[in-house]
């Protein structure tokens, strides 16, 4: 990380100062360079469904936000927020930063109160781009932008003061590979904000690897209904799509009963989900002409090997699953051969399963016949890069959290993951989601597929929570549809049935809902479930033993206030309290 700021030009060669950056070798291009060489292209770049902007007029239309911007743009670093659905006011203003230089802050809106006030005032917003919903939310918070820097996209005048800026877009944008395009927010839940740099040259370069590693084309319709704050939207999708000048069609917001229709009506052929999208599609009424529609494939996180298959059998479509975040990707690369549950071969020798103690390389995975790791103790460790470090673009105002991801030279993912005997990569989990139940390791991330097999639960995440006694036990946490019962589920039976579970990754709490709490991308909010654990408002029921009849199928009872009661006194009287947060 260069320490000092980078003394740069702007696109109106007057100097500036721009953000501390990394300049990595071999980043030749920009996003600015990339939207410029779509003038004069007459193909659709840009849809929704109130109008269609061709490529050139999408440049156009950037370049007239562009100049706006720098007429508003005042000293201190050039950031501009968003605060928008998903409309092609975000799609243009991405691009008017591109080309002025500007850096483009997603604000999540399903954020709210002190929580969402922290998290834009940490990233020194000089412009806010929003909506009257958009005042409607921040309404009484003090994120550090005064009232008249907002710029509101349906106030009556804003279409003439955009027209007042129209101008020939420049022939090259005086912008480097370095330049910082995007804050991007990770999903963490408590501490210090954490926004991820990515330079104009890393968002190129992913749109050029991507659009080629998800098979983007030209003639591709690629279709949007993650939010343009997230990740995978930016780098999944829109910048795939520019480089390789497909079109871009926009859903304002995820809607299950509205994705079909949307495809349809676009004839959308590739689009990006994530978390538990794909379940929620997967989730309406099943008809006989699902498969009538255009597409061929998508790309996004967390579908199940199950949920894969269903999907193509459905609507006709191949889903394909990666392994990346917004501050690295690149580290895996798929191959012909990979078995349905790993994400690939490592990308380079730098790519490495570690012991994040000692450093040294973990052993290969031993899989017994259902996929489980039966060495986990030597096999499951921390997914690193030994030479990521140095394209590492690091987060904004937050040292502490770039030590934390850069040690010993080396880039450390905080994910973990192990490698089998033919050095196929898996990933494990996020820290913590490896379990200890009676001095055995238990995989949550295993519990969590296995309990989302279940053909009436929506989603379902799986983690670890304390014993009163020692080590942790296995909890749940699932959503239902609204017309379901936990006892329509027969989780006992369902679960005795599934071979590879194993009898200590039967979770003893199930934690029942008709909507799990998720972040803005619809993941779904582990972290604080886990913090929750049984002490959830929501219904939990509680492994009670096993079934008459030896059959081994485990009972669930629902807790009571009693029994939640009566469970704190265990705690306390091992003298284990401090375990409950």
């Amino acid at each position: 990380m260069v320490d000092g700021p980078v003394v740069g030009e702007s696109v109106v060669g007057e100097p500036v100062v721009d953000e501390p950056v990394v300049d990595v070798p071999g980043r030749d291009e920009t996003i600015a360079g990339l939207l410029l060489a779509r003038l004069g292209d007459d193909r659709p770049g840009l849809r929704s469904r109130e109008r269609t902007y061709t490529w050139d007029e999408v440049v156009r239309e950037s370049a007239a936000r562009a100049s706006l911007a720098r007429e508003l743009r005042r000293d201190g670093p050039f950031h501009i927020g968003v605060l928008l659905e998903n409309v092609p006011e975000y799609v243009l203003w991405l691009g008017a930063a591109a080309l002025s230089g500007a850096t483009i802050v997603g604000i999540n809106p399903t954020r709210t109160g002190s929580y969402l006030e922290q998290e834009v005032r940490h990233t020194d917003l000089q412009l806010l781009v929003t909506d009257r919903a958009g005042l409607e939310l921040l309404d009484g918070l003090d994120i550090g932008v005064p009232r008249d820097r907002f710029v509101l996209i349906d106030d009556d005048d804003y279409p003439a003061r955009v027209e007042g800026h129209a101008c020939e877009p420049p022939a090259a944008a005086a912008v480097t590979p370095a330049t910082q395009m995007l804050l991007l927010f990770t999903s963490g839940t408590t501490g210090k904000s954490k926004a991820a740099r990515c330079s104009q040259g890393r968002l190129a370069e992913l749109g050029r690897a991507n659009s080629a590693k998800y098979d983007v084309k030209r003639e591709d319709v690629c279709y949007c209904p993650m939010p343009l704050f997230h990740g995978n939207a930016l780098m999944a999708l829109w910048a795939p799509a520019l480089a390789a000048g497909a079109t871009v069609v926009l859903a304002p917001k995820f809607s299950a009963s509205g994705f079909l229709p949307d495809v349809r009506f676009y004839g959308a052929t590739f689009f990006t989900y994530v978390g538990k999208a794909i379940g929620y599609v997967l989730g309406t009424p099943e008809r006989p002409d699902d498969g009538d529609n255009t597409l061929t494939h998508g790309f996004g996180t967390e579908a199940s090997p199950e949920d894969k298959a269903a999907f193509l059998r459905r609507f006709g479509a191949k889903l394909v699953e990666g392994y990346g975040s917004s501050e690295s990707a690149g580290m895996i690369k798929r191959v012909p051969g990979t078995p349905p549950t790993a994400f690939g071969r490592p990308a380079h020798d730098g790519v490495r399963i570690v012991n994040p103690e000692t450093r040294e390389t973990c052993a290969p995975a031993v899989l017994d016949g259902h996929g489980r790791v039966t060495n986990a103790e030597a096999a499951v460790g921390e997914i690193v890069d030994v030479h990521g470090a140095a394209r590492f673009e690091g987060y904004y105002d937050n040292p502490e959290a770039d030590a934390e991801r850069v040690r010993h030279g080396w880039y450390w993912t905080g994910d973990l993951g192990y490698v089998d005997g033919d050095g196929f990569l898996y990933f494990g989990g996020r820290s913590g989601d490896w379990i200890r139940v009676d001095s055995e390791n238990i995989s949550a991330l295993l519990t969590q597929n296995v309990v989302r097999r279940h053909p009436k639960i929506v989603d379902a995440v799986a983690f670890g929570v304390p014993d009163p006694r020692s080590g942790d036990q296995v909890m749940a946490a699932i959503e239902i549809p609204s017309d379901v019962r936990f006892e329509d589920l027969d989780l006992p039976a369902f679960l005795a049935a599934q071979d590879d579970l194993g009898t200590k990754g039967a979770p003893r709490f199930v934690r029942v809902s008709h909507g799990l709490p998720t972040t803005g991308s619809g993941k779904l909010k582990k972290k604080e479930m886990q913090l929750e654990g049984w002490r959830t408002g929501d219904p939990v029921y509680r492994w009670a033993g096993r079934a008459a009849g030896g059959q081994g199928v485990p009972e669930y009872v629902l807790m009571t206030e009693a029994d939640k009661e009566a469970l704190r006194e265990e705690f306390a009287a091992a003298g284990r309290t401090r375990f409950l947060p």
